[in-house]
């Protein structure tokens, strides 16, 4: 029997990846079993397990997938001299922005998938002790990089001095959840309005510039 390859390997476990999403987007998390993934992968019931553990893992790596499309352009802003609160919040938004966004395995997934999938997540955090410890990780790393990047602000003078690094990264990760929350739940549909608006509160309040 001839080996698999490892780019077999990736391309079976990216088909399993993208059936759980369309599966639990669909008929959610509690409702659907490893072996509708498998069905809706076109692979045998066992194929899934070769692969990930059970269903709880296969969430992680799509809930992660969705933070990964977002917070990847705000910590490319991290060593930015001049960011600003708006900019940070712009920049996790714009990928969202449309109907497809980009996965791990490079392939272009629907955003409502992501989002809806992360939502779901969320909800398991407060039952899985496993995922939370999981999620509390990334959310830390992220929160830290946020503080970083006011930090540089702080000292560019485009973030006021007196706003506290570490509360302030909770206060962008906040306007972010309630984001995805209002995109998937509420029909939040023009994020080109949301991120226009975001820059005139954060204006008003005096949060795009050190004032």
């Amino acid at each position: 029997m001839p080996r698999i390859t490892a780019e077999h390997r990736e391309a079976n476990r990216a088909q399993i990846v993208a059936a759980a999403r369309r599966c639990f987007s669909r008929d959610g998390f509690h409702q659907t079993s490893m072996p509708d993934i498998a069905a809706e992968a076109g692979v045998s019931v066992g194929a899934p397990y070769r692969y990930f553990s059970g269903k709880e893992e296969i969430i992680v790596e799509i809930a992660g997938d969705a933070f990964r499309v977002m917070f990847d352009p705000v910590e490319r802003l991290v060593d930015s001299a001049d960011v600003t609160v708006a900019d940070l919040v712009a920049a996790a938004v714009d990928p969202v922005s449309g109907d497809l966004a980009v996965d791990r395995a490079g392939q272009a997934v629907p955003v409502d998938e992501l989002l809806r999938c992360a939502i779901q997540a969320w909800g398991e955090l407060l039952r899985h002790e496993g995922l939370r410890q999981h999620a509390n990780a990334g959310f830390e790393h992220v929160r830290q990089r946020i503080a970083d990047a006011l930090r540089n602000g702080q000292r560019a003078g485009t973030v006021p001095t007196d706003l506290d690094p570490d509360r302030g990264a909770r206060v962008v990760l906040a306007l972010l959840h309630g984001f995805v929350l209002q995109r998937v739940a509420f029909g939040l549909d023009d994020t080109v309005g949301f991120t226009h608006d975001v820059r005139v509160v954060l204006n008003d309040a005096g949060l795009l510039r050190g004032d």
